[in-house]
Parts: structure tokens; C-alpha cells; sequence
């Protein structure tokens, strides 16, 4: 080796340990479960199907993590204690984040307890399905309450509490591309998100804090699953390249490597994580 490229070497080295790291990542959990890494996140809607998948990775990756619920109190406490049982830290919530007061509550507990927070996974959100001409007003307003205002209270939030370097993340849906007949209300209400994302990234300009929309495909969850048939799921299936649905798992996945030191330089953006349906 020359003595130039020893230089460079060392360089690149020295380099490299000055880089902050935001996720401990999976490789840090020892047979004592994970190891903490000082991060906090806060997960809504992690109940259950992807929100619950993603609060696991993110406490297996060392983060101290608030479960959020509204009606899944059962499901929420058992997140918990399996959380805790591998290492972790966790507490639950409950929430509705189509009330402004209940949303900011939700980030006071996760403050008391954790004295801050790092991450914020917006995740909770509804779906009802039905042509435009036979949607009702009730479902209607459903998913605009939880979904559209819903996902900005929680992201005001965010944008006023996540610490320097943290992250924010908002679930759209891939159907915002796909649109399938009877998802136009729904689609509408996750491709605000994108429009949150991207414009809060803009606003939050200077301090480090990447804010993104995640926009998933079809994925083996009761809200994709429940009033299908076997053969519109199939059908589904089939549209896939990988063919077979996504796995709650698969979102969580992304989600932990946007909340990673690697995902710091993605930012302002909607990033599709659908097995190439769209």
C-alpha cells in the first residue's frame, strides 16, 4: 500500500466515526434482547398490522417506543409486554388522532416517560370502500377525520417536538398510483400525506430532520384483507412481480432503514414500497 492510499484509508476511517448513529440496528441485540441506542418513537395506530410490525423493529433497533391504540387496548398492552420481554422499552396510549387534544396528550405521556422523542411513524388510518356515487357521508368524513386530519395533527406535533436529527414519517398508500375503482376517497386522503411530507421537509429546513411519506402496496392486513374475496386478493397477487402480498414486516423494514443513520439523505419524498405493483 502506498503511502498516499494509507492516508486516504486512514481518512475515510476517521471519517466514518464521526458520523452520528441514529438506529443501533439489529446487530446490537445481544441474547438480553436489544440494546438501547437513547432514541425514543412514537408509533400511532400500533396496535396491530403494520404500525405493531414497525414498533417492534424500531425497539429490537434499540428504540424506546410509545405504542399508540384507540380501540385495540388488549392488543396494545400484549405489544408491550412482548417489547419489554425482548429488552425493550415501551408504554401504551390511547389516542384518537382526529382529536387535536387527544394527539398532543398522546406526545405529552410519550414525554413523560421518555422525555422526548426521535421518531414519529404516522400510521393510523381507516379505509372504506365504494364508488364515488354510492360513498356515505358517514365514511366520508370517516376517513377524512383520521386519515387527512388525522395524519396533520400528528404531523404538527411532530414538527414541534421531534429533537434535531430525528425523523417523521407519514404512511400513504400506493394506491394513490394504482387507482382502483372504489379507493378514490381513500386514495385522496393518503396522497395528502405525500403533500405533508413534502412540504413539512421544506419547512423543517436546518435542522437535520428528514421527513417522508411511505407508500405501501398490498399488504397481508385486515385493512387490506377484510370484504375481499379469495380471488380479488388473488387478483392482487397476481398484479405483484414477487407474487405474493406484503408482509407487515416488509413496511417495517423500510420504515427502520429511513429511521437509520443511512436513511438521513432521503428526505421530502414518497417512496413506494409495494413488491413493483406499481
Amino acid at each position: 500500500m502506498s503511502k498516499l492510499q494509507d492516508v486516504s484509508r486512514r481518512a475515510v476511517l476517521s471519517a466514518a466515526a464521526l458520523v452520528p448513529v441514529m438506529a443501533m440496528g439489529a446487530s446490537n441485540a445481544g441474547k438480553g434482547g436489544a440494546r438501547s441506542n437513547g432514541k425514543v418513537a412514537l408509533v400511532t395506530g400500533a396496535s396491530r398490522g403494520i404500525g405493531a410490525a414497525t414498533a417492534k423493529r424500531l425497539a429490537r433497533d434499540g428504540f424506546s417506543v410509545t405504542v399508540n391504540y384507540d380501540r385495540s387496548a388488549d392488543a396494545a398492552s400484549a405489544l408491550v409486554r412482548e417489547i419489554e420481554s425482548a429488552g425493550g422499552r415501551a408504554i401504551a396510549v390511547r389516542a384518537d388522532v382526529s382529536d387535536p387534544k387527544a394527539v398532543v396528550s398522546l406526545f405529552d405521556a410519550n414525554e413523560r416517560a421518555f422525555g422526548g422523542v426521535d421518531v414519529v411513524v404516522s400510521n393510523a388510518g381507516v379505509m372504506r370502500l365504494a364508488p364515488i356515487r354510492d360513498m356515505s357521508d358517514a365514511d366520508f368524513d370517516l376517513m377524512i377525520d383520521v386519515n387527512q386530519k388525522g395524519g396533520f395533527y400528528v404531523l404538527r406535533e411532530a414538527a414541534r417536538r421531534v429533537r434535531d436529527h430525528g425523523r417523521i414519517i407519514t404512511l400513504s398508500s400506493s394506491i394513490t398510483q394504482l387507482r382502483s375503482p372504489t379507493y378514490g376517497p381513500y386514495a385522496a386522503t393518503k396522497a395528502a400525506q405525500e403533500q405533508y411530507a413534502n412540504i413539512l421537509a421544506k419547512e423543517l429546513a436546518g435542522r437535520m430532520i428528514s421527513v417522508n411519506a411511505l407508500a405501501p402496496g398490498v399488504v397481508n392486513t385486515p385493512l387490506f384483507t377484510d370484504g375481499k374475496t379469495p380471488q380479488q386478493i388473488a387478483g392482487f397477487t397476481e398484479r405483484t412481480p414477487h407474487r405474493r402480498l406484503g408482509e407487515p414486516a416488509d413496511i417495517a423494514n423500510v420504515i427502520a432503514a429511513l429511521c437509520s443513520a443511512d436513511g438521513a439523505w432521503v428526505n421530502g419524498q414518497t417512496v413506494f414500497v409495494n413488491g413493483g405493483i406499481v
